[in-house]
């Protein structure tokens, strides 16, 4: 059951997502084309700095929290005090009244990740993964085309600028929420974080991304809930053995009508088949 909004203090910081710029090409023409902004942005943990993103900056409160929650950082959205951002020094500051001491304990154990550049994990990442228990999904192959379908209204920047990825919570084949961020980890960050935040939960929906399928984007979609991770890439080996432990259907290489389906495909009905 969805619970109500939480009513803390926030901002709605918005910054420019693609500029224009100039460019020549083979033949010596000057063109005007727009690239992706990319900027840092330090959340800040009641006061005290945890990590630097890099990114887009569309939706920076729903990243700011949803990274410290996927982290392990933070648990109790109704202790959350204010989330304020300023992009004239860049910060995201969370202040909470949940107790924040084993926050050093868990900066000390980092782990570098397949993320776009470098991505980095903390200690506690993967506390409570064990315990998750996710619903067994049934959906169909004409489901998965309509979404695909749906889906490619989106990717705004990208269809602008390029240099981004895009991830989506759906239900059905219907899109709920959609971002794309530099760094596909931050996307699926922000929409854990609105999640979170809305009391959402996710056994009825589907992941999509637009990234490969890692163990740091299995574990990030399976602490939301969401049984099914949908990707136009491909997976990894650890994404793949994680999946199957978790329960997670998942489905990668997924193109117009192409698409393969390395973990579940018991859930999934052909009913669209040449």
């Amino acid at each position: 059951m969805t619970e109500p909004k939480l009513h803390l203090i926030k901002t709605a910081a918005q910054v420019p997502l693609t500029i224009a710029v100039t460019a020549v090409d083979e033949n010596g023409e000057v063109h005007e084309k727009f690239i992706a902004c990319e900027r840092p942005l330090t959340v800040y943990l009641n006061w005290q700095p945890i990590v630097t993103l890099m990114t887009l900056g569309a939706r920076p409160e729903a990243l700011a929290l949803g990274y410290l929650k996927n982290q392990g950082f933070i648990s109790d959205a109704n202790l959350l005090d204010s989330v304020i951002i300023d992009w004239e020094v860049s910060s995201a500051a969370i202040v909470t009244k949940e107790n924040t001491d084993s926050v050093q304990a868990k900066l000390s154990e980092k782990t570098v990740t397949t993320g776009c550049g470098q991505g980095t994990v903390f200690g506690g990442f993967m506390d409570g993964v064990e315990d998750i228990t996710l619903p067994t999904p049934s959906l169909s192959q004409t489901t998965i085309y309509e979404l695909l379908k749906n889906i490619s209204q989106y990717n705004d920047t990208y269809k602008n600028a390029g240099a981004v990825h895009g991830c989506g919570v759906c239900q059905h084949d219907q899109i709920l929420s959609f971002v794309e961020d530099v760094g596909r980890h931050n996307a699926v960050d922000t929409l854990a974080g609105e999640m979170w935040l809305e009391g959402q939960t996710g056994g009825d929906k589907i992941f999509y991304t637009t990234g490969r399928l890692t163990s740091e984007m299995v574990i990030k979609v399976a602490k939301m809930g969401i049984p099914v991770l949908l990707s136009r890439s491909g997976v990894t080996q650890m994404g793949l053995e994680l999946a199957q432990k978790l329960g997670i259907t998942m489905i990668a290489r997924a193109k117009g009508r192409h698409f393969l389906v390395y973990n579940g495909a018991e859930n999934l009905q052909f009913d669209a088949q040449k």
